[in-house]
């Protein structure tokens, strides 16, 4: 898979670098504390040590527009696609270590809520980058440079990502919700319990 860099012009139509306008450094110290495995990928939506640092407010007030939000992390190990998620909001992340981000377009999952893997695209985040995956940019666990682990902070809307009180019956689009502003497509080849394997073709790798 071709590997572009996130500062190409083909990134532009998922998200933006906005590295120049956040001062990120105690934020990169503080990551250095957290797990990054050799053999798996963990998450954690909020993580209390990241959200006591005083950028929490600066991107509440500037990115988010006042909106409350958790910071959190996706650290490990990984070279698959696996699954595609998006959110109703935008993501901000900070890449901590160099990292490869996999993203696609919602605008193309099939009626079926089915998802072509042949459309995603491969982008290389260099470490210390601040970038902004668009609420439309289908994404999920970064994948590692050179087999290395990685680590990248995770912020989004308050909430987000955590246990869903009731899971609607409905819409099209229900069957894909899995979390709190989470919708979620699986490749069948990850296994994921209870998710919606609609991921058609190849599950990519790099």
């Amino acid at each position: 898979m071709k590997i572009q860099n996130v500062t190409d012009a083909a990134f532009k139509v998922y998200g933006r670098v906005l590295t120049e306008d956040y001062e990120v450094a105690e934020l990169i110290k503080e990551m250095q504390k957290t797990d990054a495995p050799a053999d798996a990928v963990v998450y954690y939506p909020s993580i209390p040590e990241l959200e006591a640092l005083p950028i929490k407010k600066v991107i509440e007030d500037s990115f988010f527009g006042g909106q409350p939000l958790q910071i959190g992390y996706c650290n490990g190990t990984n070279d698959k696609l696996n699954a595609v998620e998006y959110h109703r909001n935008s993501e901000l992340g900070v890449a901590v270590t160099d990292l490869i981000f996999l993203v696609g377009k919602q605008q193309d999952i099939e009626e079926d809520n089915t998802y072509d893997t042949s459309k995603m695209e491969a982008f290389f985040v260099p470490a210390g980058e601040v970038v902004e995956l668009y609420a439309t940019t289908l994404h999920y666990a970064p994948c590692s440079v050179d087999g290395k682990p990685f680590r990248n902070v995770v912020i989004l809307p308050e909430g987000t990502n955590t246990e869903v009180a009731n899971v609607p019956k409905g819409a099209k689009e229900d069957v894909l919700l899995v979390a709190r502003n989470k919708w979620l497509i699986a490749h069948a080849d990850a296994k994921i319990d209870g998710a919606f394997n609609g991921l058609k073709g190849e599950n990519v790798s790099v």
